[in-house]
Order: structure tokens, then C-alpha cells, then sequence
């Protein structure tokens, strides 16, 4: 791989590093996004209700959730590059543990080790990614993060026809493809291991140009701005996340399989939609795409409950594809508002939207068993209007200049 230099302002855009991190976050959304879109199989197995199911995600999405900040911050100070395969070993294990349960107990267990990995990988991988970023950090987020959507799409699709027809015991079996994973981080360990101090130097640096930009009480605000706007983008996605298929069925009466398929478009939106994000803020602002993506999104969420089949697919589509975009930019706006913290600022915003989002799912799976399926969506249209907070967030890039 490319050598990078002495000097952390001379940096280039490290390709094949970016490339091989995209991968492994493939690879482990695959593993992660197997979970949820195995509910049918795994509702019909252990006859379980949506608030099962939606306490299943919880478990799964907090472990993934709590632990992520302070990983980042104990990573901020001492760089853990071998953390990247033993986070994968975990997603391993969990779904060697969700394949094999007998019991709705171990399943909990399962999510709760699945959730681990996912907690383990995401800070260190992150800040990788900017490290090889050359200084174009909503690209190298957007690569990073497409390449945890293109596995989030592929889970419906792989459940579709390898576990919806074969039944739970599927999911041991594909446990296979993080063993993988693991190979390809150790390998990036190695790599990574040799450049920790020029990403330390880099840090630094970083930290000392930017530390006069905002005062602690606009950069506080700011944050909290962000995880406002990230609560209303990851609890409607928890929407599609857990229950879109269940929606399609129960309304429009499609076969599982078919609705797994709907489901696979909706992720493949959202991949597209976050590789769109992180270039574009690179040249426009990362504030404007905040804008466009949570707020602009609203028609689409509001029409959505009450349009037919075809339609529905189609907004279901436009609306991955719009809201997607703001996740990257989001992540690059913050490293940037918090700089030298980059594992820290990863961690606790990739927890975040994990918690919300497991939040999301077991709220939502116990307001369609009190109403219905429907009910969901139609109340969850609502939320992207809170991206009228994005009026509160500085212009970073205006304030710099």
C-alpha cells in the first residue's frame, strides 16, 4: 500500500486503504443486517410478537450503542489497530450463537454479542478511514459508510433466499463470510500498526489549527443538534429497518420473499444516497447537505403510508436515497467541529444512531402490536421535520475562512 510521509499535511488519499476498509464494513453489515432481516423465520420458529422482536433489536442495538464512545476515547490516546479483527471475531461468534439458539434467551445473548462487534469495529475503522482520507474526509466517510450500506442491502436479499427457505440454522453456516473479515483486518492491523504515529501527529495538528474556531458552548450546541438530527433520520429508518417487509405484507399482502426484495431496493437507496453525501458536502458544505437530506426528505415520508404498492416502492427508493446522505456528512461535520477526537466524535455518533435506532425498533414494535403496521409509518412521517434544527449548526466552513 501507499507509504505515507513523514509530514501529516501532505498526506495523499490512500485508495487501496479506503477500498480495503469499505470492504470489511461490508463484510461486517452484512453480518449485523442478517439479525433484523431474519425476523420472519425467527418470529415464525419461537412464535415471537413485534415487542420480542423490537426488544431483540434494543439488546443487539445498545450493545453496539454503549460501548462505542468509550472505545473511541480510549482509542483517541492509544491506538488499537488488532481491535479491528477481534471486533469482527465477535460478529462472528454472534451469529454462530443467533444460528444455533434454542431458546429466545440466546438469541438475546446472540444480539448482545453481534452488537459487541459491531461496537468493537466501528471507532477505530472510522478513524482509519479519515487517516487515509488526504484531507477529503466527507469522501473517505462516504466510502467507508457505503460500503456498511451496500452489506445492510444485502442482508434482506441473502435472507430472502438462503434463510427464509433453509430456516435459522442458516445463519451459523454464514458466520463463514466474518471469518473472512477477520483475515482482511488482520491485515489492515498490520498496515495501520506501522502508521500510528503519523495518525497521531496528525491528530495534533489538526487539533491546534481548529481549537480557536468555535467556543466550547457553540460546539456543545452544535452536538446537540446533530444527535437531535440523528434521532429523527435513524428512528424513521428503524421503521424500514425492522418492519418495512412486515408493512408490505400486511398491507399490500406480498410473499416474505417478495418483500425481503422491496426491502434489499430500500437499502440499496440508502448505499447510493450515502456515497452521494460526503463528496458533495466536500464541495458545497456539509451543512447544506444536512439540510437537503433530513428536511427535504419530508414529502416523500408523509405521502408514503398512504400511496399504493408501486408507488410506495418508488418513495420507499427516493427516500433512502435523500436521507442517506446526510450520515456522512453529519460524521465529517462533527469530526471537524471536535478535531484530535476522531475516535471519540466516531464512536459516540455511530453509538448514538445504534442506540436510536434499537430505541426505535422496540418502541415501534410495541406501537404496531397496540394499533398496526400502518399506524408506524404514518406516525413516523413526521419526524424529518426536525431538520429545521439544521438552522442552529454554525457554518464551519464560513466560520474557518
Amino acid at each position: 500500500m501507499t507509504q505515507i510521509s513523514a509530514s501529516p499535511q501532505t498526506v495523499p488519499t490512500l485508495m487501496p486503504v479506503l477500498a480495503v476498509v469499505s470492504v470489511a464494513h461490508f463484510i461486517n453489515d452484512v453480518t449485523q443486517a442478517l439479525l433484523q432481516a431474519s425476523f420472519p423465520v425467527l418470529k415464525s420458529e419461537f412464535l415471537l410478537s413485534f415487542s420480542q422482536l423490537g426488544l431483540l433489536t434494543l439488546v443487539y442495538q445498545m450493545t453496539a450503542c454503549i460501548f462505542q464512545p468509550a472505545i473511541g476515547w480510549f482509542t483517541d490516546k492509544n491506538p488499537k489497530p488488532y481491535s479491528l479483527p477481534v471486533g469482527m471475531g465477535f460478529s462472528c461468534t454472534g451469529m454462530m450463537i443467533l444460528g444455533l439458539a434454542p431458546s429466545y434467551t440466546v438469541l438475546l445473548i446472540g444480539a448482545a454479542v453481534l452488537g459487541m462487534g459491531s461496537s468493537i469495529f466501528h471507532p477505530e475503522a472510522s478513524r482509519l478511514a479519515r487517516l487515509a482520507s488526504g484531507g477529503r474526509h466527507g469522501f473517505a466517510q462516504s466510502l467507508f459508510q457505503v460500503g456498511g450500506n451496500l452489506g445492510s442491502a444485502l442482508g434482506p436479499l441473502v435472507a430472502a433466499f438462503l434463510i427464509l427457505p433453509y430456516g435459522q440454522r442458516q445463519l451459523s453456516l454464514l458466520a463463514g463470510g466474518a471469518f473472512v473479515g477477520i483475515l482482511l483486518l488482520t491485515g489492515l492491523g498490520r498496515w495501520y500498526q506501522r502508521h500510528g504515529e503519523t495518525l497521531r501527529r496528525q491528530r495534533r495538528t489538526e487539533a491546534a489549527e481548529r481549537a480557536l474556531t468555535l467556543s466550547r458552548a457553540r460546539v456543545t450546541g452544535a452536538v446537540l443538534v446533530l444527535m437531535a438530527l440523528l434521532l429523527s433520520k435513524y428512528f424513521y429508518t428503524a421503521a424500514f429497518t425492522g418492519y418495512y417487509n412486515f408493512y408490505l405484507i400486511d398491507r399490500f399482502g406480498l410473499p416474505a420473499q417478495t418483500a425481503q426484495i422491496c426491502q434489499f431496493l430500500f437499502f440499496a437507496a440508502v448505499a447510493a444516497g450515502t456515497m452521494i453525501g460526503g463528496p458533495v458536502g466536500d464541495r458545497i458544505g456539509r451543512r447544506k447537505v444536512i439540510w437537503g437530506s433530513i428536511l427535504g426528505v419530508l414529502p416523500f415520508t408523509l405521502a408514503l403510508p398512504y400511496a399504493p404498492l408501486e408507488v410506495t416502492i418508488g418513495l420507499s427508493i427516493l427516500i433512502g436515497l435523500v436521507l442517506a446522505s446526510a450520515f456522512s456528512a453529519i460524521i465529517a461535520y462533527a469530526q471537524d467541529l471536535i478535531p484530535g477526537r476522531v475516535g471519540m466524535v466516531s464512536g459516540l455518533f455511530f453509538g448514538f444512531a445504534f442506540g436510536i435506532a434499537g430505541i426505535g425498533a422496540a418502541a415501534l414494535g410495541v406501537l404496531a402490536d397496540w394499533t398496526s403496521i400502518t399506524t408506524v409509518f404514518q406516525v413516523c412521517a413526521f419526524l424529518p421535520a426536525m431538520g429545521l434544527l439544521t438552522v442552529l449548526l454554525p457554518d464551519i466552513e464560513r466560520d474557518r475562512a
